[in-house]
């Protein structure tokens, strides 16, 4: 069986490799054989192949933390999976490889209808959305909600899963040549980060409060984000994209009582219940399924055409999909 694995930490070009890896065998009775349909290649990829992530296996290791397969074999006692389904793979599973072998808990069959590359990118990114405006602020219908970053694959999750829970979004870009496409996937004000944003939006917003503020990028632009912020809310810090510190205002912090918090899904996958889990995707895959949610696709590849899947998925203009079947 193949695998595309990281060998030691350092450049991709270097490090990561396709090798033979041993079958994983036959199921337990409780967990299921996958076939990998469909693999993407995510920022946290990098990062865990660079050795900077908050969670590093040990090399050699499978890399891949999320995907979709068939059930080629399920366990005597599995009952909510068949030979045949398609299903979602959990994100502490591997998935840049043929077969994959795991507990089958909340896992639903898939949709055979729906696009199997959109479908292979639920478990981090929409995932992270959902739980962004969920887990932290209790937002009112109609109430808005501000993010940078806002044409990156997570933040358009966010735009989406927002107006299905009747929210507004004020979305913040750094080139003005992306905020059409923004609008045009339903953000609700589109601006271009820089001086005087938190003035631009009040207008835009009717000053409206904004309990909730979501950080992809780092740097000055979070300190732009607090400074649109009502007393008492809550800024959410899951990346960093410039690569820069990040910068705030120890005055909104002060005398707003704004709050900053970091949000990692793999904190909140070790004690996620099944319940939680099944909630979360029965929320999400329909959204998916009907393209309601979904990211740019640049290519598909064989596990065998590694280097250059992981060079073009490197200019992070797009998804780029592993299709090991």
């Amino acid at each position: 069986m193949k695998a595309v694995q990281v060998v030691a930490f350092g450049h991709a070009a270097e490090v990561v490799k396709l090798n033979e890896v041993p079958d994983v065998g036959s199921p337990g009775p409780d967990e299921v054989v996958v076939a990998v349909e469909a693999a993407p290649i995510n920022n946290s990829d990098f990062m865990i192949i660079a050795g900077r992530y908050g969670y590093l296996p040990s090399p050699p290791a499978t890399l891949g933390i999320e995907g979709v397969g068939r059930v080629v074999v399920a366990g005597a006692q599995v009952r909510n999976l068949k030979e045949g389904d398609r299903t979602l793979i959990p994100f502490t599973v591997p998935t840049w490889t043929e077969r994959v072998k795991f507990t089958a808990s909340w896992q639903r069959p898939l949709p055979d209808n729906a696009d199997v590359r959109q479908l292979s990118m639920i478990a981090v990114n929409p995932a992270t959305a959902y739980l962004l405006l969920t887990d932290f602020v209790k937002i009112p219908r109609g109430g808005w909600v501000i993010q940078n970053g806002a044409n990156s694959a997570t933040a358009r999750a966010v735009i989406a899963i927002a107006k299905s829970l009747e929210l507004k979004t004020v979305n913040i870009v750094r080139r003005e040549e992306v905020v059409d496409e923004v609008k045009a996937i339903g953000g609700d004000v589109v601006l271009v980060d820089g001086p005087g944003l938190a003035k631009r939006v009040a207008n835009e917003t009717g000053g409206a409060p904004i309990p909730l503020a979501l950080d992809v990028v780092g740097g000055t632009s979070t300190l732009n984000l607090m400074n649109c912020l009502a007393p008492k809310a809550v800024l959410v810090i899951y990346s960093a994209m410039s690569g820069q510190p990040f910068s705030g205002s120890a005055l909104s912090v002060i005398f707003n009582e704004v709050s900053v918090r970091g949000f990692w899904l793999g904190h909140w996958g070790r004690t996620a219940t099944d319940e939680a889990l099944a909630r979360m995707y029965d929320h999400l895959v329909p959204m998916v399924a009907s393209g309601a949610i979904s990211a740019p696709v640049l290519g598909s590849y064989r596990l065998e055409d590694f280097s250059q899947a992981i060079a073009q998925a490197a200019a992070f203009k797009g998804k780029v999909i592993f299709t090991p079947g």
